[in-house]
């Protein structure tokens, strides 16, 4: 139940911050994301704040044995980028960059009801199967 309530809380905040930030409204994203032309630069402070956050959290976790809410942590072993990695983060720039939105935002905006968010989060449901179906074929041709 404590990790229930924990979830709900995390995910309740992360929704309103990403509303009180502007992260939720694709034109505000994309604006910040056009160097070229009425440039806004408001949500780079939000990502320097949420890189901060992010890093004082890494470093309170490498100082626990165990989490509080779990029986062992999650953390990533890879040292250096790997070709999915790097697939994945253009996937993810090129689909921010046209959308102006990136997964957590659209299922705030959806929530919202901007119908824009609802394309977007089918597009981004149906390429989650489509990756679940070929890692499927592909672990197992691997394996053989």
């Amino acid at each position: 139940m404590k990790l229930w309530i924990t979830s709900f809380l995390a995910g309740l905040v992360f929704g309103l911050g990403l509303i009180a930030s502007g992260m939720a409204n694709p034109d505000k994203v994309l604006s910040f994301l056009d160097l070229a032309g009425a440039w806004d630069p408001s949500l780079a402070l939000v990502m320097v704040g949420a890189i901060a956050v992010a890093g004082v959290a890494f470093a309170l976790v490498k100082r626990q044995s165990t989490p509080v809410f779990g029986r062992e942590f999650q953390l990533p072993t890879a040292v250096r980028p790997d070709r999915r990695l790097v697939l994945g983060s253009i996937t993810f720039g090129v689909g921010w960059g046209v959308a102006g939105f990136c997964p957590g935002p659209a299922l705030v905006a959806l929530g919202a009801g901007i119908p824009k968010a609802a394309v977007f989060v089918a597009a981004m449901v149906a390429g989650m199967a489509l990756f679940e179906l070929l890692e499927r074929w592909r672990i197992p041709r691997r394996a053989g």
